[in-house]
């Protein structure tokens, strides 16, 4: 059996599928100049291939079929699967449409086609619902699927095959150093699946329950990595890398001890990480940390279901993080259900003060499955699933309207990367003087801002 696997580019700003979002998908939308740079950015060096993908051709390929992989072309064949998104699903109903016209059967896979099957049926011959492994391995076996398709949990995720980067096409040599924090050609691993924690706002936990895998296996896995690629740049995508403390430790002096050449990145919560783990995970390699602060208020973050984490022990890590040469990359969520104005203001301003190398801010989405998606259902306005992608507002907010959310979004891009300080950090200028007059500069620089915003909003974003 011939089986093409598809995970179709995006063709409107940037599109990110697989594991972000928890499978929904992102995208980033051109909403200002900044936006529109990172866009530009992020497509040419942030596309990393997909995980899923790549375990679903080292299964389909262990039981013998033959494997096609496509990014938008129209491959013959005798099955499809498509890797489902919210943000992109008028494209891949599209090319499904178009392949099963010629005869192709067609299965789309993912959390948009589990938790929103209607967008996908008429579109295809089987969906797979849940995790999509245990239900792939009975389509490898010979099972003929029709409809909803459930695909339970891989209950030892360590059975699964290595993902097959070959036969996805993500071998090429690209090992350059990209303009913001990691090389071309990044290869994604899990070592773990779902979250341990209960953000209500949150899709990562709601389409399975969490696992972790053995350090043995994580190890074995990123050894075949440098035999394929040398000195390879893993990006792991578990959204809370370092949840078991010794389980970190133990992998991070595990690869240090092998030698295993490589360099990482990797998302978690601050109150995960502490000198001592920190230390750990830059002797094995690790070049770049993710993490949420999402908003400056705990009780904000308390109505969400996310533990707050003390504002002195955040600014200490991101210290850590700078004194070992780790990039650090912070992520805000801009209206919460309490949130005004000045709240966001004011979390605006703690991302420039709290001095990760990189920011990213996106607006609070209300996603199908989610608790949050209960709770304010009935205040969802967008009818379009395309627009949840985390830059348009989805929902009436109590205290901002649809312009003002927008316009404080586009506000926190612009005041963070446009001002000296961020290039003085981004450039590691060492020297104090460099420092000194960047931030002498950033108070113009402010200034030059609040103007602009309050000649387009009658207010400054100031707290």
């Amino acid at each position: 059996m011939r089986v093409v696997l598809a995970d179709l580019e995006g063709a409107e700003g940037f599109v990110h599928k697989d594991t972000v979002v928890g499978g929904y998908g992102a995208r980033l939308r051109p909403i200002s100049g900044v936006t529109t740079v990172a866009s530009v950015l992020r497509r040419r060096l942030n596309d990393v291939p997909s995980i899923t993908m790549g375990y679903l051709a080292a299964i389909l390929a262990q039981s013998g079929h033959e494997v096609a992989f496509t990014r938008g072309a129209v491959l013959d064949g005798d099955v499809a699967l498509v890797l489902s998104s919210l943000v992109d699903h008028r494209r891949e109903t599209a090319w499904a449409d178009s392949v099963r016209r010629r005869g192709m059967r067609v299965g789309f896979v993912g959390l948009a086609a589990t938790k929103l099957p209607d967008l996908f049926l008429d579109h295809a011959d089987f969906l797979v619902s849940g995790e999509p492994e245990e239900a792939v391995q009975r389509l490898a076996g010979g099972e003929e699927m029709r409809g909803i398709v459930h695909s339970g949990e891989i209950a030892d995720l360590d059975t699964l095959p290595r993902p097959r980067w070959d036969l996805l096409g993500a071998l090429r040599p690209r090992s350059a150093w990209g303009a913001w924090t990691r090389p071309l050609g990044g290869l994604p691993v899990l070592a773990s699946r779902s979250c341990p924690e209960f953000c209500t706002y949150c899709p990562h936990r709601i389409l399975s329950t969490y696992r972790a895998r053995s350090v043995g296996s994580i190890l074995e896995e990123l050894e075949m990595l440098c035999r394929l690629r040398p000195e390879p740049f893993v990006i792991f995508r578990d959204p809370l890398f370092s949840h078991d403390r010794e389980r970190c430790l133990e992998l991070a002096q595990a690869i240090a001890a092998r030698g295993l050449g490589l360099r990482f990145e990797c998302e978690t919560r601050l109150d995960r990480l502490d000198d001592g783990v920190l230390e750990a995970l830059r002797r094995a390699g690790c070049v770049n940390i993710t993490f949420g602060v999402e908003s400056l208020s705990p009780e904000a973050l308390r109505r969400v279901g996310r533990r707050p984490i003390p504002e002195d022990h955040q600014g200490h890590v991101i210290e850590t993080c700078d004194r070992l040469g780790i990039r650090s990359v912070a992520f805000y969520v801009l209206g919460l259900p309490t949130d005004t104005w000045e709240s966001v203001a004011a979390t605006i301003d703690f991302s420039i003060r709290l001095g990760s190398t990189l920011a990213q801010y996106k607006l609070l989405t209300v996603y199908p499955g989610t608790p949050l998606w209960k709770q304010l259902r009935a205040s969802v306005h967008e009818r379009d699933w395309e627009r949840f992608d985390g830059f348009t507002p989805t929902f009436t907010h109590p205290n901002l309207s649809a312009q003002e959310l927008q316009f404080l979004l586009a506000a926190a891009w612009s005041r963070f990367y446009l001002r000296p300080s961020f290039f003085a950090k981004m450039w590691r200028l060492d020297s104090r003087w460099a420092h000194r007059l960047a931030r002498r500069l950033d108070g113009a620089v402010s200034g030059l801002h609040a103007r602009q915003e309050e000649a387009l909003m009658s207010r400054a974003v100031t707290c």
